[in-house]
Protein backbone atom coordinates (compact mmCIF):
# COMPACT_ATOMS: atom_id res chain seq x y z
CA UNK A 1 0.00 0.00 0.00
CA UNK A 2 2.97 2.62 0.99
CA UNK A 3 4.78 1.53 -2.55
CA UNK A 4 1.42 2.69 -4.30
CA UNK A 5 1.30 5.98 -2.77
CA UNK A 6 4.67 6.49 -2.74
CA UNK A 7 3.82 6.40 -6.29
CA UNK A 8 1.36 8.04 -6.31
CA UNK A 9 3.12 11.15 -4.86
CA UNK A 10 5.56 10.83 -7.12
CA UNK A 11 3.96 11.12 -10.00
CA UNK A 12 2.49 13.76 -8.78
CA UNK A 13 5.54 16.11 -7.52
CA UNK A 14 6.51 15.58 -11.13
CA UNK A 15 3.66 16.37 -12.98
CA UNK A 16 3.79 19.50 -10.86
CA UNK A 17 7.40 20.48 -11.33
CA UNK A 18 6.90 19.72 -15.61
CA UNK A 19 3.54 22.00 -15.31
CA UNK A 20 5.68 24.79 -13.11
CA UNK A 21 8.37 24.60 -16.04
CA UNK A 22 6.05 24.72 -18.85
CA UNK A 23 3.87 27.78 -17.12
CA UNK A 24 7.44 29.73 -16.54
CA UNK A 25 8.76 29.04 -20.54
CA UNK A 26 5.44 30.77 -21.54
CA UNK A 27 5.31 33.74 -19.34
CA UNK A 28 5.09 37.21 -20.34
CA UNK A 29 7.40 39.30 -21.51
CA UNK A 30 10.84 40.47 -19.62
CA UNK A 31 10.92 43.74 -18.72
CA UNK A 32 12.19 46.03 -20.51
CA UNK A 33 16.19 46.97 -20.00
CA UNK A 34 16.86 50.75 -19.48
CA UNK A 35 19.18 51.52 -22.41
CA UNK A 36 22.69 52.06 -21.82
CA UNK A 37 24.03 53.02 -25.28
CA UNK A 38 22.45 54.67 -28.64
CA UNK A 39 20.64 52.57 -30.28
CA UNK A 40 22.02 50.85 -33.43
CA UNK A 41 21.79 51.57 -36.87
CA UNK A 42 19.67 49.63 -39.06
CA UNK A 43 21.59 46.80 -40.49
CA UNK A 44 21.95 46.88 -43.99
CA UNK A 45 20.72 43.63 -46.41
CA UNK A 46 24.37 42.25 -47.78
CA UNK A 47 25.05 42.79 -51.06
CA UNK A 48 24.47 39.52 -53.44
CA UNK A 49 27.12 36.91 -53.52
CA UNK A 50 29.06 34.62 -55.58
CA UNK A 51 27.82 32.11 -53.27
CA UNK A 52 26.21 29.32 -55.17
CA UNK A 53 24.47 25.45 -54.59
CA UNK A 54 21.94 23.77 -52.49
CA UNK A 55 20.96 24.30 -48.75
CA UNK A 56 18.86 21.96 -47.48
CA UNK A 57 16.87 22.45 -43.94
CA UNK A 58 14.29 19.76 -42.24
CA UNK A 59 13.57 19.76 -38.96
CA UNK A 60 10.27 20.24 -36.62
CA UNK A 61 7.33 22.10 -37.39
CA UNK A 62 8.07 24.52 -34.50
CA UNK A 63 10.96 26.18 -36.17
CA UNK A 64 9.26 25.92 -39.61
CA UNK A 65 8.11 29.41 -39.94
CA UNK A 66 11.64 31.02 -38.61
CA UNK A 67 13.74 28.81 -40.84
CA UNK A 68 11.43 29.82 -43.73
CA UNK A 69 12.07 33.15 -43.13
CA UNK A 70 15.58 32.90 -43.34
CA UNK A 71 15.47 30.99 -46.17
CA UNK A 72 13.58 33.48 -47.90
CA UNK A 73 16.05 36.39 -46.98
CA UNK A 74 19.22 34.42 -47.29
CA UNK A 75 18.00 33.65 -51.27
CA UNK A 76 17.35 37.62 -51.51
CA UNK A 77 20.83 38.20 -50.85
CA UNK A 78 22.33 35.23 -52.51
CA UNK A 79 19.92 34.45 -55.76
CA UNK A 80 22.63 31.47 -57.30
CA UNK A 81 21.78 29.25 -53.60
CA UNK A 82 18.85 27.34 -54.14
CA UNK A 83 17.31 26.72 -50.24
CA UNK A 84 15.20 24.47 -49.83
CA UNK A 85 12.96 24.09 -45.92
CA UNK A 86 11.23 20.71 -45.32
CA UNK A 87 9.57 20.01 -42.30
CA UNK A 88 9.86 16.06 -40.88
CA UNK A 89 9.24 16.45 -36.97
CA UNK A 90 11.45 16.95 -34.55
CA UNK A 91 12.63 13.25 -34.50
CA UNK A 92 12.74 12.95 -38.29
CA UNK A 93 14.97 15.79 -38.72
CA UNK A 94 17.45 14.41 -35.84
CA UNK A 95 17.81 11.56 -37.36
CA UNK A 96 19.13 12.98 -40.74
CA UNK A 97 21.43 14.69 -38.81
CA UNK A 98 22.78 12.01 -36.88
CA UNK A 99 22.60 10.23 -40.58
CA UNK A 100 24.71 13.11 -42.06
CA UNK A 101 22.37 14.57 -44.08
Amino acid sequence: MRTQSAKTVWSMSSLLIVAAFVIAACGGEAPAAAPTAAPAAEPTAAPASNLQGDIVIDGSSTVFPITSAAAEEFSANNPNVRVSVGVSGTGGGFKRFCNGE
